[in-house]
């Protein structure tokens, strides 16, 4: 349970969200007449999957955080690649050869392992990279598995919007992954980690991440028919309207102000 005196800053601030329930350590508002929740968060990770060139089969036996020569985004080891059976949930298997992970046969990226994103465009076939929301383009949040079991927190497609406190940057995002169970809130796309100030973010060392208290909101039941693929711009009209409808910027100030 959350401590009395956060409703009670909350309430004095203004703030129209109400306390709602926490996930791990981090505080969920709701919104009083909509369903959007808030909540903020210090931590950062960043995720590459999606990136046609976040996984590469000659990086399987670097070390992910210390060596060098690497030609992913990620080493795939963080994508559980090849010794943990959970790897087909981050990287597409060969369809001849399922005990292996397909490489990428032609194109700019050729020799890449394809990565996969939980959000998907279903009209591809599943060993097209183009099937999945890249990373480096596409600003979008990772749910913790057991987060995204949680009734009421949305799903796959949903709209949201994210503002570091620190340094004023913004960004609309698309909820497009699904992580481990009971990881921490606060796993983005490279693009997000790039929008809210990151300095070149680096998924494998989680160098480059932006500094600071970031508050998101969060719009369930918003994604489009269908939910993917969709252009930038339409990620941007449509958080737009959902987040002004929710008071804008000044209330996720006045309500992440209560919060700390």
């Amino acid at each position: 349970m959350l401590p009395l005196w956060v409703s009670q800053a909350m309430a004095e601030s203004g703030c129209v969200f109400t306390v709602w329930d926490q996930f791990q350590e981090t505080a969920l508002l709701h919104h009083g007449e909509q369903s959007a929740y808030l909540f903020t968060g210090n931590e950062i990770r960043v995720d590459a999957d999606g990136a046609p060139n976040a996984y590469h089969p000659d990086d399987v036996s670097l070390q992910c955080t210390q060596g060098e020569g690497f030609k992913g985004l990620d080493c795939p080891a963080n994508g559980g690649y090849p010794k943990h059976s959970w790897w087909r949930s981050a990287i597409v298997a060969d369809p001849d050869n399922p005990a292996q992970a397909y490489v990428q046969p032609e194109g700019t990226f050729k020799g890449f392992l394809v990565s996969r994103t939980s959000l998907q465009d279903e009209q591809k076939v599943m060993t097209d990279p183009q099937r999945y929301v890249d990373s480096r383009s596409v600003p979008y949040l990772v749910f913790p598995g057991d987060f995204y079991k949680k009734k009421g927190t949305g799903t796959l497609g949903d709209f949201g919007y994210a503002l570091n406190l620190s340094n004023g940057k913004s960004s609309p995002f698309i909820i497009a992954d699904i992580g481990p169970a009971r990881a921490t809130l606060g796993e983005m796309s490279i693009a997000l980690a790039s929008a809210l100030g990151g300095d070149n973010p680096n998924p494998r060392t989680g160098a480059g991440t932006p500094s600071g208290t970031v508050v998101y909101i969060i719009f369930p039941r918003s994604k489009k028919t269908p939910d993917w693929p969709l252009s930038l711009q339409t990620m941007n009209d449509t958080v737009n309207i959902l987040l002004n409808s929710a008071g804008g910027e000044v209330m996720l100030k006045t309500c992440a102000g209560s919060l700390q």
